[in-house]
């Protein structure tokens, strides 16, 4: 995985483009963070953790520029500065490792469909669905000590299968129609950077 993040090649090109993904990283992860906060004016949080979010875009569109490995160092990446500068809601070390660092390194998953035609499509829907198997296990090994609870709108549950499906879907189904639409928006004027046609020797 080191070496297909940081290939050792000494060649001039090679050396470009691990600078450039170096740096475009860079500015996919501060804009991911500066889009969560902007999102925190828009969007309630979910009592138990979880949120409504802009952020996820970026780290998708990183994803499917630069493939799988990158995609998963990114998302792990942001997950970790989420935690940091998030207050980070979490219940031990374990939830942690799994609703920061797992499920955040899981968008990188969108990385499959790299250099397909309209793959940032189903690069988002599988980087997010990757997400939310993440947060979905999470609730059902660590979170069902909150059962029975309600979940807002959908009432009171008391299994905690049923609860983690909802409580995570109430979230991670619309940000996953938000990253779409975003990638709808965007797709044709940079239709190039989607591609990846500007990374090719």
């Amino acid at each position: 995985l080191f070496q297909e993040v940081f290939p050792m090649q000494n060649n001039t090109s090679n050396s470009h483009l691990r600078v450039r993904a170096l740096c475009e990283g860079a500015i996919m992860l501060a804009l991911a963070i500066v889009m969560n906060m902007l999102s925190k004016t828009l969007f309630a949080n979910m009592v138990n953790g979880g949120s409504v979010t802009l952020a996820m875009f970026p780290i998708l569109f990183y994803a499917h520029r630069w493939g799988l490995a990158r995609g998963l160092l990114i998302g792990f990446a942001y997950g970790l500065l989420d935690m940091l500068t998030d207050g980070g809601y979490a219940w031990g070390w374990q939830s942690i490792l799994l609703d920061y660092l797992a499920a955040y390194t899981a968008l990188g998953l969108g990385g499959l469909f790299r250099g397909k035609a309209w793959g940032i499509f189903p690069g988002i829907v599988t980087g997010c669905l990757g997400r939310f198997l993440v947060h979905y296990i999470s609730g059902i090994t660590i979170y069902k000590i909150l059962v029975p609870t309600e979940v807002e709108g959908f009432g009171v549950f008391a299994n905690p299968h049923v609860y983690s499906l909802v409580y995570n879907g109430v979230y991670m189904v619309p940000n996953t129609f938000i990253a779409l639409a975003i990638g709808a928006v965007l797709y044709v004027p940079l239709k190039k950077f989607f591609a990846g046609s500007d990374l090719r020797k």
